[in-house]
Protein backbone atom coordinates (compact mmCIF):
# COMPACT_ATOMS: atom_id res chain seq x y z
CA UNK A 1 0.00 0.00 0.00
CA UNK A 2 2.52 2.58 0.71
CA UNK A 3 4.54 1.76 -2.35
CA UNK A 4 1.13 2.13 -4.03
CA UNK A 5 0.33 5.67 -3.07
CA UNK A 6 4.12 6.62 -2.90
CA UNK A 7 4.67 7.27 0.99
CA UNK A 8 6.78 5.62 3.52
CA UNK A 9 5.42 2.46 5.28
CA UNK A 10 6.19 4.73 8.95
CA UNK A 11 3.75 7.54 7.09
CA UNK A 12 1.23 5.12 6.62
CA UNK A 13 1.06 3.62 10.27
CA UNK A 14 1.24 7.51 11.58
CA UNK A 15 -1.84 8.13 9.84
CA UNK A 16 -3.42 5.41 11.05
CA UNK A 17 -2.50 6.44 14.54
CA UNK A 18 -3.45 9.78 14.12
CA UNK A 19 -6.91 8.85 12.72
CA UNK A 20 -6.53 9.93 9.27
CA UNK A 21 -6.69 6.67 7.61
CA UNK A 22 -9.10 3.72 8.80
CA UNK A 23 -7.56 0.38 9.91
CA UNK A 24 -7.32 -2.37 7.02
CA UNK A 25 -9.66 -5.26 7.38
CA UNK A 26 -7.32 -7.75 9.05
CA UNK A 27 -7.74 -12.08 8.30
CA UNK A 28 -5.34 -13.66 10.70
CA UNK A 29 -2.02 -11.82 10.42
CA UNK A 30 -3.18 -9.98 7.25
CA UNK A 31 -3.81 -6.54 6.67
CA UNK A 32 -5.93 -5.75 3.42
CA UNK A 33 -6.28 -2.13 2.40
CA UNK A 34 -8.86 -1.38 -0.23
CA UNK A 35 -8.81 1.49 -3.48
CA UNK A 36 -10.88 3.58 -0.71
CA UNK A 37 -7.57 3.61 1.25
CA UNK A 38 -4.75 4.64 -1.51
CA UNK A 39 -7.32 6.94 -2.47
CA UNK A 40 -7.25 8.36 1.11
CA UNK A 41 -3.56 8.36 1.03
CA UNK A 42 -3.10 10.42 -1.96
CA UNK A 43 -5.36 12.67 -0.88
CA UNK A 44 -3.61 13.15 2.42
CA UNK A 45 -0.14 13.19 0.76
CA UNK A 46 -1.54 16.29 -1.69
CA UNK A 47 -2.42 18.12 1.20
CA UNK A 48 0.61 17.85 2.81
CA UNK A 49 2.27 18.90 -0.53
CA UNK A 50 -0.36 22.18 -0.26
CA UNK A 51 0.86 23.26 3.37
CA UNK A 52 -1.40 21.81 5.44
CA UNK A 53 -0.15 20.15 8.51
CA UNK A 54 -1.55 16.71 9.56
CA UNK A 55 -3.74 18.06 12.44
CA UNK A 56 -5.76 20.24 9.77
CA UNK A 57 -5.88 17.72 7.54
CA UNK A 58 -7.57 15.60 10.48
CA UNK A 59 -10.14 18.18 11.10
CA UNK A 60 -10.12 18.70 7.18
CA UNK A 61 -11.23 15.29 6.72
CA UNK A 62 -13.60 14.70 9.69
CA UNK A 63 -15.30 17.93 8.35
CA UNK A 64 -15.79 16.02 4.61
CA UNK A 65 -17.45 13.74 6.24
CA UNK A 66 -19.59 14.40 8.52
CA UNK A 67 -20.97 16.64 5.75
CA UNK A 68 -20.59 13.88 3.74
CA UNK A 69 -18.49 15.24 0.60
CA UNK A 70 -15.23 13.27 1.86
CA UNK A 71 -16.80 9.80 -0.31
CA UNK A 72 -17.38 12.17 -3.53
CA UNK A 73 -13.78 13.46 -3.13
CA UNK A 74 -12.14 10.49 -2.75
CA UNK A 75 -14.39 8.95 -5.71
CA UNK A 76 -13.26 11.84 -7.97
CA UNK A 77 -9.55 11.29 -7.17
CA UNK A 78 -9.90 7.68 -8.02
CA UNK A 79 -11.84 8.96 -11.29
CA UNK A 80 -9.04 11.20 -12.21
CA UNK A 81 -6.59 8.74 -11.01
CA UNK A 82 -7.67 5.68 -13.16
CA UNK A 83 -6.96 4.41 -16.44
CA UNK A 84 -4.26 6.76 -17.93
CA UNK A 85 -1.65 4.19 -17.52
CA UNK A 86 -2.01 0.98 -20.21
CA UNK A 87 -1.97 -2.33 -18.11
CA UNK A 88 1.62 -3.36 -19.01
CA UNK A 89 2.61 -7.40 -18.36
CA UNK A 90 6.30 -7.20 -16.28
CA UNK A 91 8.62 -9.24 -17.12
CA UNK A 92 11.04 -11.07 -14.35
CA UNK A 93 14.05 -12.61 -15.33
CA UNK A 94 17.92 -13.21 -13.44
CA UNK A 95 20.66 -10.67 -13.89
CA UNK A 96 22.43 -13.41 -16.08
CA UNK A 97 19.78 -14.17 -18.08
CA UNK A 98 19.09 -10.46 -18.78
CA UNK A 99 22.64 -10.52 -19.97
CA UNK A 100 22.43 -13.49 -21.97
CA UNK A 101 19.30 -11.60 -23.40
CA UNK A 102 21.17 -8.13 -24.91
CA UNK A 103 24.58 -9.61 -25.03
CA UNK A 104 27.01 -7.08 -25.30
CA UNK A 105 24.86 -4.68 -26.12
CA UNK A 106 24.08 -3.88 -22.17
CA UNK A 107 26.14 -3.37 -19.65
CA UNK A 108 25.81 -2.95 -16.18
CA UNK A 109 26.13 0.51 -16.21
CA UNK A 110 22.94 0.53 -18.73
CA UNK A 111 20.62 -1.89 -16.10
CA UNK A 112 21.62 0.57 -13.50
CA UNK A 113 20.49 3.55 -15.50
CA UNK A 114 17.21 1.78 -16.94
CA UNK A 115 16.45 1.13 -13.14
CA UNK A 116 16.93 4.71 -12.50
CA UNK A 117 14.54 5.55 -15.18
CA UNK A 118 12.04 3.33 -13.87
CA UNK A 119 11.66 0.45 -16.69
CA UNK A 120 13.38 -1.76 -14.31
CA UNK A 121 13.46 -3.00 -10.43
CA UNK A 122 16.45 -4.95 -9.37
CA UNK A 123 15.98 -6.86 -6.51
CA UNK A 124 19.23 -8.67 -5.60
CA UNK A 125 19.65 -11.00 -8.82
CA UNK A 126 16.21 -10.63 -10.04
CA UNK A 127 15.62 -7.86 -12.28
CA UNK A 128 11.80 -6.80 -13.00
CA UNK A 129 10.73 -5.04 -16.57
CA UNK A 130 7.85 -3.49 -16.08
CA UNK A 131 6.69 -3.83 -19.62
CA UNK A 132 7.04 -7.07 -21.88
CA UNK A 133 6.27 -4.73 -25.15
CA UNK A 134 8.84 -2.27 -23.90
CA UNK A 135 11.63 -5.01 -23.29
CA UNK A 136 10.69 -6.51 -27.28
CA UNK A 137 10.89 -2.75 -28.21
CA UNK A 138 14.03 -2.73 -26.48
CA UNK A 139 15.75 -5.50 -27.15
CA UNK A 140 14.37 -5.40 -31.30
CA UNK A 141 17.00 -1.67 -31.39
CA UNK A 142 19.72 -3.17 -29.79
CA UNK A 143 19.72 -6.18 -31.98
CA UNK A 144 19.49 -3.65 -34.86
CA UNK A 145 22.56 -2.05 -33.84
CA UNK A 146 21.39 0.93 -31.95
CA UNK A 147 23.79 1.30 -28.72
CA UNK A 148 21.72 0.46 -25.50
CA UNK A 149 23.12 3.75 -23.92
CA UNK A 150 21.64 5.85 -26.83
CA UNK A 151 18.34 3.65 -26.39
CA UNK A 152 18.17 4.90 -22.51
CA UNK A 153 19.06 8.33 -23.99
CA UNK A 154 15.86 8.69 -25.64
CA UNK A 155 13.48 7.10 -23.19
CA UNK A 156 15.08 9.41 -20.86
CA UNK A 157 14.26 12.19 -23.58
CA UNK A 158 10.53 10.81 -24.14
CA UNK A 159 9.43 10.61 -20.29
CA UNK A 160 10.90 14.32 -20.24
CA UNK A 161 8.87 15.26 -23.05
CA UNK A 162 5.66 13.28 -22.23
CA UNK A 163 5.65 14.79 -18.48
CA UNK A 164 6.19 18.57 -20.08
CA UNK A 165 2.86 17.19 -22.21
CA UNK A 166 1.06 16.46 -19.08
CA UNK A 167 2.03 19.40 -17.29
CA UNK A 168 0.51 21.62 -19.97
CA UNK A 169 -3.15 19.59 -20.06
CA UNK A 170 -3.39 19.53 -16.14
CA UNK A 171 -2.57 23.30 -16.09
CA UNK A 172 -5.09 23.75 -18.55
CA UNK A 173 -7.64 21.55 -17.03
CA UNK A 174 -6.90 22.80 -13.32
CA UNK A 175 -7.15 26.57 -14.23
CA UNK A 176 -10.31 26.24 -16.79
CA UNK A 177 -12.34 23.45 -15.42
CA UNK A 178 -11.98 22.70 -11.90
CA UNK A 179 -11.13 26.86 -10.93
CA UNK A 180 -9.53 28.45 -8.91
CA UNK A 181 -11.19 27.26 -5.29
CA UNK A 182 -9.89 24.10 -5.63
CA UNK A 183 -11.83 21.35 -4.88
CA UNK A 184 -12.80 21.82 -1.37
CA UNK A 185 -15.12 24.33 -1.64
CA UNK A 186 -17.46 22.37 -4.94
CA UNK A 187 -20.77 21.28 -4.85
CA UNK A 188 -21.46 17.72 -5.46
CA UNK A 189 -22.95 18.64 -8.94
CA UNK A 190 -19.23 20.53 -9.70
CA UNK A 191 -17.67 17.46 -8.49
CA UNK A 192 -19.59 15.37 -10.80
CA UNK A 193 -19.22 17.62 -13.71
CA UNK A 194 -15.52 17.55 -12.89
CA UNK A 195 -15.63 13.60 -12.83
CA UNK A 196 -17.50 14.04 -16.47
CA UNK A 197 -15.28 15.90 -17.75
CA UNK A 198 -11.91 13.84 -16.74
CA UNK A 199 -13.38 10.74 -18.31
CA UNK A 200 -13.94 12.95 -21.91
CA UNK A 201 -10.51 14.28 -21.76
CA UNK A 202 -8.86 10.69 -21.06
CA UNK A 203 -9.05 9.52 -24.18
CA UNK A 204 -8.95 12.93 -25.96
CA UNK A 205 -5.61 13.25 -24.51
CA UNK A 206 -4.31 10.14 -25.89
CA UNK A 207 -5.35 10.55 -29.55
CA UNK A 208 -4.26 14.16 -29.61
CA UNK A 209 -0.76 13.30 -28.77
CA UNK A 210 -0.68 9.88 -31.11
CA UNK A 211 -1.83 12.05 -33.70
CA UNK A 212 0.53 14.68 -33.63
CA UNK A 213 3.18 11.99 -33.50
CA UNK A 214 2.13 10.46 -35.97
CA UNK A 215 2.04 13.69 -37.96
CA UNK A 216 5.43 14.22 -36.97
CA UNK A 217 6.45 11.03 -37.79
CA UNK A 218 5.25 11.29 -41.32
CA UNK A 219 7.49 14.41 -42.18
CA UNK A 220 10.05 13.57 -40.76
CA UNK A 221 10.43 9.97 -42.17
CA UNK A 222 9.39 11.44 -45.68
CA UNK A 223 12.21 14.14 -45.32
CA UNK A 224 14.98 11.67 -44.57
CA UNK A 225 13.74 9.02 -47.77
CA UNK A 226 13.83 12.29 -49.69
CA UNK A 227 17.75 13.45 -48.70
CA UNK A 228 18.57 9.39 -49.15
CA UNK A 229 16.84 9.97 -52.63
CA UNK A 230 17.90 13.25 -52.83
CA UNK A 231 14.06 14.18 -54.43
CA UNK A 232 11.80 16.40 -52.67
CA UNK A 233 9.77 16.00 -49.79
CA UNK A 234 6.09 15.41 -50.13
CA UNK A 235 4.09 18.38 -48.60
CA UNK A 236 2.04 16.88 -45.11
CA UNK A 237 -1.73 17.70 -44.36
Amino acid sequence: MARAAGVKVRNLRYYQERGLLPPPRREGRIAWYSDEHLARLRLIDDLLGRGYTVSGIAELLAAWEDGGGLGRLLGLEREMTRDWVREEEPVTMSMTELRELFGPGGSAEDTRRAAELGYVRIDGEAVTHRSRRLLTATLTLVRLGVPMAEVLDVGAFVQAQAAAVADRFVELFRTHVIGPDGLERLSATQLQHISDAVAELRPMAREVVAAEFARAMARRVDAEVAALLHTEPRTQQ
